[in-house]
């Protein structure tokens, strides 16, 4: 059985959206199971992010998924305290060989959302991870991807408000695919690292 955790912030509940999609994904995949860990400012304290528990069990999974808002031009500032803390894994190369990913939600079309997923692979870069691109090619009649992202899976807009979020159907279909791209690319890799 191959874990890929989802660590994701969600200020207005799209994001978390996004998040339970790629969990269904990778769900959808035989012998994968999704965890799905989010980042809340209740876990900061003096400016860092503590949860000691929940860094170990991320750090047990095959793969990380991560996930941000787009936040004027990158990612919130929840999620970078969570990637302050990883920074004593980093040091070990805790999480080198492990397949990593992203996605990012905002409200405007644009948003420069690629640059919260260029950090995020950048910061998988870092860890010595393996990163995993969407796979998916732009589809105006489905909606997957409809924005045109390779890197990682963008949603925006939607609608609704903070007690009941929407994201685009298309948008939610493309993360969900990723979860399924992640857990098969997990197998493979876990697989050719055996042989």
């Amino acid at each position: 059985m191959t874990t890929v955790a989802i660590v994701y912030f969600s200020g207005t509940g799209h994001n978390k959206l996004m998040a339970e999609a790629v969990a269904v994904g990778v769900e959808m995949v035989d012998n994968a199971t999704a965890k799905i860990f989010r980042i809340t400012g209740e876990q900061i304290t003096a400016g860092r992010w503590k949860d000691d528990a929940m860094l170990n069990e991320i750090s047990s999974a095959d793969a990380i998924v991560f996930g941000s808002p787009t936040y004027m031009g990158g990612i919130a500032a929840q999620l970078k305290s969570f990637v302050d803390t990883a920074s004593s894994i980093w040091f070990a190369q805790g999480w080198k060989n492990k397949l990593a990913g992203g996605f990012t939600h905002s409200n405007s079309p644009s948003g420069d959302k690629q640059s919260t997923l260029i950090y995020l692979a950048v910061l998988a870069a870092q860890h010595s991870m393996i990163w995993i691109g969407a796979g998916e090619m732009a589809n105006p009649e489905t909606g997957i991807n409809r924005l045109g992202s390779y890197l990682g899976v963008m949603g925006n807009g939607g609608g609704g408000d903070k007690d009941n979020p929407v994201v685009e159907p298309g948008d939610l279909a493309f993360a969900k695919l990723y979860g399924q791209r992640i857990a098969k690319a997990t197998h493979a890799w876990a697989a050719d690292k055996m042989a």
